[in-house]
């Protein structure tokens, strides 16, 4: 499935009318948490079924879930449901000591409580397409309110109206955004599983590292990123200066939405250079260092925290997934501890977290930043001596060559950058950074 999301600039009355809408569904889903908590707390049930909420009387009649149309009304209530699923799920590891923390039930929205609405295509209230625009209905009980029986939508003209599976209204930083998700169809490509790409995410000047069975080598630039980033932070403390902490204004929305805007074409370029990589030298493997929770138990100082933890890098690895599903390109990630800190040129072992033996020592070491000292003196990138590490992780276990990859794919790499600037603004970012 794909999913395409527009900034929508609606005129007052549609304003008005998907500010009701988003202000109703956030209501309704509060109520439906409310109801499954307290069936939780007192019968230990947990309601996951999926018209579990849609069908019960005390919900789905009461007079905020008949303010909206009866079909947003039942796809809000059915996202309580998945909340509460996704929930018994990690109950169910914690319980069997496989997840680390104990997670709680699903809260209540908070701020300004507003909420997606839901509209599938299909069914009675089904949107429909009128000279480009798209038709919703408000229901019966709008219409005798306030008189207004529908409202309408640009439709954009690269998709198939006919592939739609849902529209939504998403409430999102002071905005409205309309996201179509549409099907899409699997492509088919000559590739080799047994050659595979690793990538190590970067924290530094790198968003990612990647390095391939092939010898082939690439970095993506991240510091223009860092950059669109740490001007945000710059903005948000400026306007917050002096002002209570719970203090936000609309300028803040605009400067906010422009960053995310930014963060997601960013990952979005980045996800499509390397699937393009592994199309292009038919990598039918796709491997990635991944430690969860390692941003939630991470300490560090107040700048590095900005440069790090901000910055999207779970949303690079779930956006790669896609592509690999969309592409047939195998996905697999793996645990990285002692990735960055071993030689992959010396060969050391690479043990798992929590299980390093006590007489392992790393053969090499880091010299500074991005450079990697191994035993007999070669200099290498830190970043790549990571990635190739990733895949020596798994190479038994995939049964991979890693004969091609030695110290030419380490040393000599191409940095990439993401969006092509002038060459003052990029001088101007790098005394900044």
């Amino acid at each position: 499935m794909g999913v395409q999301q527009i900034l929508l600039y609606p005129d007052g009355e549609t304003k008005a009318l998907l500010d009701y809408l988003c202000q109703q569904s956030g209501k309704l889903y509060n109520s439906g948490v409310y109801f499954a908590r307290q069936i939780f707390f007192k019968t230990n049930k947990l309601l996951t079924g999926k018209f579990d909420l849609a069908f019960e009387p005390s919900i789905a009649k009461s007079i905020v879930a008949q303010s909206l149309p009866s079909t947003p009304m039942q796809q809000t209530l059915m996202s309580v449901a998945e909340a509460f699923k996704s929930f018994k799920e990690l109950r169910n590891l914690y319980l069997k000591g496989e997840l680390h923390f104990r997670p709680k039930p699903p809260n209540y929205l908070k701020g300004s409580k507003l909420f997606k609405v839901a509209y599938p295509n299909s069914g009675g209230q089904r949107p429909t397409l009128i000279n480009g625009q798209i038709r919703f209905s408000l229901g019966l009980t709008v219409r005798r309110w306030f008189g207004v029986s529908e409202f309408f939508l640009p439709m954009p003209s690269n998709i198939d109206y006919s592939k739609v599976k849902e529209f939504t209204i998403l409430p999102k930083n002071g905005a409205f955004y309309l996201e179509i998700c549409y099907e899409l169809a699997k492509q088919k490509h000559d590739l080799d599983i047994s050659q595979a790409l690793s990538i190590d995410l970067g924290t530094a000047d790198n968003l990612a590292a990647c390095v391939d069975t092939l010898g082939n080598s690439l970095l993506i630039d991240a510091r223009v990123m860092k950059a669109m980033n740490q001007l945000w932070n710059k903005k948000v403390s400026t306007r917050s200066e002096g002002k209570p902490e719970a203090y936000w204004d609309s300028w803040l929305d605009r400067v906010t939405r422009k960053r995310n805007h930014q963060m997601r074409d960013g990952i979005n370029k980045a996800a499509k250079l390397i699937i393009d990589h592994c199309l292009k030298y038919g990598i039918g493997t796709l491997v990635i260092g991944w430690n969860e929770g390692f941003k939630s138990n991470v300490y560090m100082d107040r700048l590095n925290n900005q440069k790090f933890v901000q910055m999207p890098l779970g949303k690079l690895k779930d956006r790669l997934k896609q592509l690999c599903e969309l592409h047939g390109i195998r996905y697999q990630e793996t645990e990285e501890s002692y990735t960055s800190k071993a030689s992959y040129l010396d060969g050391d072992s690479l043990p798992r977290y929590g299980e390093k033996p006590l007489w392992w020592k790393a053969s090499g070491r880091r010299i500074e930043r991005g450079l990697y000292w191994s035993a007999n003196g070669l200099i290498v990138n830190a970043d790549l001596n990571g990635a190739a590490n990733i895949l020596t992780k798994v190479a038994s276990n995939l049964s991979l060559d890693l004969g091609l990859l030695g110290r030419r794919a380490l040393t000599t790499v191409a940095r990439v950058r993401l969006w092509v600037l002038p060459k003052a603004i990029l001088s101007a970012e790098s005394q900044c950074l």
